[in-house]
């Protein structure tokens, strides 16, 4: 099995040993990027947003389409290792297939590692114990991409931002996680507050999967720009004094 789709890491399996082979990339991740500078522009984030969900696109549109699962910044590798070029995701450890007999696209598929991943970063659906494992669809990579650029604007999680892994299980964190906060500072515009929501909905019904993530509102530029521009100028209206000054000299 390989891929090599845009910003990704090349990926391959040798099916004849247990041998996985990953392109060499340099620079550094995301999550060093945020350590050293705590956050970034709203502008910086977007850009970074919208090579991740181009990635996410090409892993949904391959047959058998994949679940990441394991989206942070830790797995955003930053190809120039700044915030403003190229990135790539990577890590495929945790990732699930979605081939015909374990997928269908109204339950979605059957989490068989339930505990696994990194607990900030995933959505509340994966944390549902019952008699039955949950079902999950790309939708927890919409949740992944959501909480990234919230901790990309804002400099903190929305969610279990101080706990520890062990705190956010025990305490039930991400299943209580039902709306996000924003706070007031640094300034993020409505739009990308938005954005966040979209990508944060509570129940996986109510949150966009990844192809209506492709075409969100805020990560096409003529659309945004549209959204953001004032309203045309309407036409000029005559003047009061004017008018009357035209008829008095009739």
């Amino acid at each position: 099995m390989e891929w090599n789709g845009p910003n990704s890491t090349t990926f391959s399996l040798d099916t004849d040993s247990f041998c996985t082979v990953l392109e060499y990339c340099e620079g550094n991740d995301l999550d060093f990027y945020l350590k050293q500078h705590k956050l970034m522009s709203e502008k910086e984030a977007r850009s970074i947003v919208m090579q991740i969900v181009n990635a996410l696109k090409y892993l949904n549109e391959i047959r058998p389409p994949i679940i990441h699962y394991d989206l942070k910044p830790g797995n955003i590798l930053l190809v120039n290792g700044t915030a403003c070029g190229e990135i790539k995701i990577t890590d495929f450890g945790l990732s699930k297939i979605m081939d015909d007999d374990s997928y269908n696209s109204v339950d979605g598929m059957e989490l068989t590692s339930q505990g696994a991943g990194t607990y900030w970063y995933l959505p509340p659906e994966c944390f549902v114990v019952g008699k039955e494992p949950p079902k999950i669809s790309n939708k927890v990579d919409v949740w992944s991409v959501g909480v990234i650029f919230y901790q990309s604007v804002y400099g903190r999680k929305p969610f279990g931002h101080n706990q520890s892994q062990q705190d956010i299980l025990q305490e039930n964190t991400i299943l209580k996680a039902t709306e996000v906060q924003f706070p007031t500072k640094p300034v993020v515009s409505p739009e990308a507050k938005a954005f966040i929501r979209r990508c944060l909905a509570y129940r996986k019904e109510e949150r966009i999967d990844v192809l209506q993530l492709g075409n969100d509102p805020f990560l096409l530029p003529h659309i945004r720009k549209s959204m953001s521009a004032p309203p045309p100028p309407g036409p000029p209206t005559p003047s009061t004094s004017s008018s009357y000054n035209s008829s008095a000299s009739n």
